[in-house]
């Protein structure tokens, strides 16, 4: 009979955040799977535990899940760890759960810490209806691209950031989405934890003068939705703007986005509005 594949979530900072199951699963497993096995075993030392460590990582995930799903048909017990945090959340772990529900392995969840949860909870911001992004692309047409994807999603945004890159990636957040609130969440649970709080442009301001460290949970509040009942008293004045916006060496559809946003309008009817006007002429 197929063993267990246990999911442990770990401390994202403060080691006491642990829970009694997860340590439990650890002492009494025959493996386990882990990013860093420097990391880990910081870890385990700190509570006493001597299980066998094994490499599992981005770059042998796909040869590893094939060795655990043979150790699983073997009935072993085997505990999958991140450096910090959920498996499978920005780290590896699919490619292990994949095989283990091929061969009939159980599959456990010990749950625990998830950074960009808990960096919602503290945000202020709204929590009923959420996307999360992982990490935003590190190159800035792909980063464009993909802000440009959520850019209408109702749901307050969360997103993980390097340090190196929250500058440039908050004025893609700023001219993409519009002048949101966002809170910038760091080292949650550790020492230096930090919450900044402020609208894009604020935050945009900051950030380019300041050197930050750590980790980075971004936290985007949702597009404003306008109100049905608004009406443009005259659909010339979103044409002319447009104009201005194109003199002003703005192209054709990043025009028609700003002065959507500043007619309160979503782009599509923004849009419509523009071609109407043409066909009228």
């Amino acid at each position: 009979m197929p063993g267990t594949l246990y999911l442990v979530a770990t401390p994202i900072g403060n080691l006491a955040d642990i829970s009694r199951r997860a340590l439990e699963t650890l002492q009494t497993v025959d493996l386990i799977a882990c990013e860093d096995t420097r990391h880990t075993r910081k870890l385990l030392n700190h509570y006493g535990i001597s299980q066998k460590l094994v490499s599992y990582h981005e770059h042998n995930e796909q040869a590893r899940a094939e060795e655990f799903a043979g150790l699983l048909e073997q009935g072993k017990s085997i505990a999958v760890v991140s450096d910090a945090g959920t498996p499978a959340i920005c780290d590896p772990a699919l490619r292990v759960v994949q095989k283990a529900h091929e061969i009939g392995a159980t599959v456990t969840a010990i749950p625990g810490a998830v950074a960009f949860v808990n960096a919602l909870i503290v945000s202020g911001l709204p929590t009923d209806s959420i996307f999360f992004g992982g990490f935003l692309p590190s190159r800035k047409t792909e980063r464009r691209r993909r802000l440009q994807e959520v850019e209408e999603i109702s749901a307050t945004l969360c997103f993980y950031e390097t340090p190196h890159r929250l500058a440039k990636s908050l004025v893609d957040c700023l001219e993409i989405l519009g002048n949101r609130q966002t809170a910038i969440v760091r080292e949650i649970t550790k020492l230096h934890e930090e919450i900044v709080r402020g609208n894009l442009a604020e935050l945009t301001e900051k950030y380019s003068q300041e050197n930050v460290k750590g980790e980075i949970v971004l936290i985007i509040d949702r597009r404003e939705v306008p109100d049905s009942r608004f009406q443009i008293p005259n659909s010339k004045s979103l044409v002319s703007r447009i104009a201005e916006l194109e003199k002003e060496g703005l192209d054709r559809k990043i025009a028609l986005k700003k002065a959507a946003k500043e007619f309160g309008l979503p782009r599509s009817e923004a849009y419509r509005i523009l071609q109407t006007e043409k066909s009228e002429k």
